[in-house]
């Protein structure tokens, strides 16, 4: 897909620009920073539903489910738009870019009808059940387990951290072990947890920032309706790989990830630091990584457009984009001094973005896809860990 507007292309961005002039006096601002309250929350999922139905939300969406149907330039275009009349996007990027593109690969007929229009409406806000205190960087691990009812359904009982919006969400895509007596990353399944269901208890989390975007939730006796399951018993891994390749794509799209164009304002606002070589290197280093990034993106979202699902190349994306956003806020606050620590959105991404280094898989965890699944290097020897309830097993010749 080229960088460059088409002549339909520039008549569908002069669409998204009036529709902007004529809508967005009320839309939330645009910013890094989680709404303070709950009526900025309110007003966020008010602008998303306005977006959706102007089909400027689910821009790549199917129209059957609630989106526009169009193709990753638009897409682009979209958030473009949004980003230079300064207002906000989706609040619930979790269910809009991730939940729902997942649910599209393997949830049934019926679940898609029920929970995708809501979703990408902002009626319905979603969270991702994933890591727990002892299976962050090895997902398959989890020890929350589901156990079927003799009448159907489940019984879930265990505990999920770093989930975000857990706190404004009204359902959870869960990942759970149903089977301990297999290999851990076969006794897995993926559920749809209502959060307001009896024995979910959700806590915050609060950050280095001040924030409470995270939060710890307990899953005690909580009862799961036949149907709940996302795929079938078992698949739970397939199901977890799909949305780990869309949670990687999100965050390597930059949403929460440094402006170039900010970065060369920081600079050139600073007589000193404009004419400084080190700070003009620096700069011309992170400015190199964040533009090859906006075409490999590019490149990511055309394909997914045409069908493909995220592989292992989305942790490249989600890499890069969090070191190279991390070095641009440390050269802003260099600039500026100790006091962008505290105005403004730089000290924010300075203490924000060391987190988004573990977000869908641990730098380390996708240094090692990268080189074994997409560079072909062969696998480093390992030693199998136990699955829960298993005596461990004696390491794999090499």
């Amino acid at each position: 897909m080229d960088d460059e507007d088409t002549p339909e292309l520039a008549a569908y961005r002069a669409e998204v620009r009036a529709w902007l002039a004529a809508n967005s006096a009320d839309a939330p601002p645009r910013s890094v920073l989680e709404p303070p309250d709950a009526e900025d929350v309110r007003r966020h999922r008010a602008w998303q539903a306005r977006l959706a139905g102007a089909g400027y939300a689910g821009v790549t969406w199917p129209v059957e489910h609630g989106g526009a149907g169009r193709g990753p330039a638009e897409r682009i275009a979209v958030d473009q738009e949004l980003e230079a009349h300064g207002v906000a996007g989706v609040f619930d990027f979790i269910g809009v870019d991730m939940v729902g593109p997942t649910l599209m690969v393997h949830a049934t007929a019926e679940q898609c009808a029920r929970h995708l229009r809501p979703l990408l409406r902002g009626d319905e806000v979603w969270c991702q059940l994933f890591s727990e205190p002892g299976a962050g960087s090895d997902l398959a691990a989890v020890r929350t387990r589901a156990r079927p009812l003799p009448g159907g359904g489940w019984q879930v009982d265990g505990q999920k951290v770093w989930t975000t919006h857990a706190q404004h969400a009204s359902f959870g895509i869960m990942l759970a072990r149903t089977d301990p007596e297999v290999p851990k990353h076969r006794g897995l399944t993926m559920f749809v947890v209502p959060m307001d269901a009896a024995g979910v208890t959700v806590r915050p989390l609060r950050q280095i920032s001040g924030e409470a975007e995270f939060n710890e939730v307990f899953l005690d006796g909580v009862r799961l309706e036949p149907g709940s399951s996302i795929g079938a018993p078992g698949d739970g891994w397939t199901v977890a790989l799909t949305m780990l390749g869309f949670e990687r794509l999100t965050v390597g799209s930059g949403r929460h990830g440094a402006r170039l164009d900010r970065l060369v304002a920081a600079v050139a606002g600073d007589a000193a630091a404009r004419t400084d070589p080190l700070v003009r290197a620096r700069l011309g280093r992170i400015a190199t990584e964040l533009l090859a990034l906006r075409h490999f993106n590019l490149r990511l979202r055309t394909r997914i457009a045409e069908g493909a699902v995220p592989g292992p190349e989305a942790g490249l994306a989600k890499i890069t984009t969090v070191l190279a956003s991390f070095a641009a806020a440390q050269l802003a606050v260099d600039v500026a001094g100790p006091q962008a620590l505290v105005d403004g959105e730089w000290g924010h991404q300075v203490s924000a973005l060391p987190g988004l280094r573990s977000a869908g898989g641990t730098e380390e965890i996708l240094r090692n896809v990268i080189g074994e699944r997409v560079l072909g290097l062969p696998p480093e020897p390992r030693v199998p860990q136990p699955v829960p309830g298993e005596a461990p097993r004696a390491p794999r010749a090499h």
